[in-house]
């Protein structure tokens, strides 16, 4: 009886060291690593935060310390404003066509190319490279495409013999050509995260359907598509989050214009706020978009999370 408990008793002893010493090892890792994570936060994200939600408070142009308190009443500007309005629908059209028009694009193009082949990493890399171009730059040579005395645009309704077309200053397509240029820019982005996904199905699975007579299309639907879809839903919530945050590609390409048609919250907020020197209610349009954010990312992960339990 001696000869058998010693060594359970000493297993045991030193099972409970190895625990103590990996949960003093994360303790360590925490404090360690945890207070600069807080800091940074805290003065990029927590900060900024509370000071719009402060100065949204205020009619305040910048310069000095804000003392005109006008209380909820740049917010009341905001919600009667009608470009802000504009800007709203704007925003939600830039998700909308995100999630319907971009992302199924990115993902039959990543169903066509995911395959490791010389052909197909050339061909990766032809679609990947208007996300690597810059947002201010893609924005400036598109302005140039739908230019409509010079651009190809103008080249393209000249040789058909037709008046030029000044997409960019007319109201009714002006943003469908920002729509345009943003799937374009960022279909991209989400073709390799269905990539990356898609590699990871298991061979076998794919074998053993065609072995049973399915087509491709068959097996796309009903093997490879389930089988990321934590990935659609990581994509999804980017384009989501991303479409909130269209601004550098609307700027040089219409500034907003025409007649304020084309503003998302983004260039409003810049707009109306910093460029104006209005930054009480800049701070009230920038607490807004946070709200919005934090909303939808919610709501978003709480419908896919059910989904993923269903």
């Amino acid at each position: 009886m001696t000869t058998t408990t010693r060594p359970a008793v000493h297993k045991r002893g030193t099972t409970d060291r190895i625990k103590k010493n990996l949960v003093s090892g994360k303790l360590a890792a925490v404090l360690l690593l945890l207070p600069p994570a807080l800091i940074v936060f805290s003065l990029f994200v927590i900060l900024p935060l509370v000071d719009a939600a402060y100065y949204s408070g205020f009619s305040w142009n910048g310069y000095g310390a804000p003392s005109d308190f006008v209380g909820m009443q740049n917010y009341a500007r905001l919600l009667d404003h009608s470009v802000f309005h504009t800007a709203l629908w704007n925003t939600a059209k830039l998700i909308i066509v995100s999630i319907v028009i971009q992302m199924p694009i990115a993902l039959g193009l990543a169903l066509l190319v995911y395959k490791k082949t010389p052909t197909n990493t050339l061909f990766r890399l032809v679609f990947f490279l208007p996300y690597i171009l810059a947002e201010v730059a893609a924005g400036l040579i598109w302005s140039f495409v739908f230019d409509g005395d010079y651009g190809i645009t103008a080249s393209i309704f000249q040789s058909l013999g037709q008046e030029s077309v000044y997409v960019l200053s007319d109201s009714q397509w002006a943003f469908p050509a920002i729509m345009t240029v943003i799937v374009w820019k960022y279909f991209g982005f989400h073709m390799m995260i269905y990539i990356a996904a898609l590699q990871g199905v298991p061979k076998d699975l794919i074998e053993a359907a065609k072995l049973e007579g399915a087509k491709t299309r068959q097996i796309a639907l009903f093997i490879q598509i389930p089988m990321i879809k934590h990935a659609l839903v990581v994509s999804g919530f980017f384009a989501i989050i991303g479409s909130l945050q269209i601004f550098d590609i609307i700027i040089p390409m219409t500034n907003g214009g025409p007649s304020n048609s084309t503003h998302t919250i983004v260039t409003y907020l810049y707009t109306f706020g910093l460029s104006r020197l209005n930054i009480g209610f800049g701070s009230a349009a920038a607490v807004v978009l946070f709200v919005l954010a934090i909303g939808i990312a919610f709501f978003y992960q709480r419908a896919t999370g059910k989904e993923n339990k269903a």
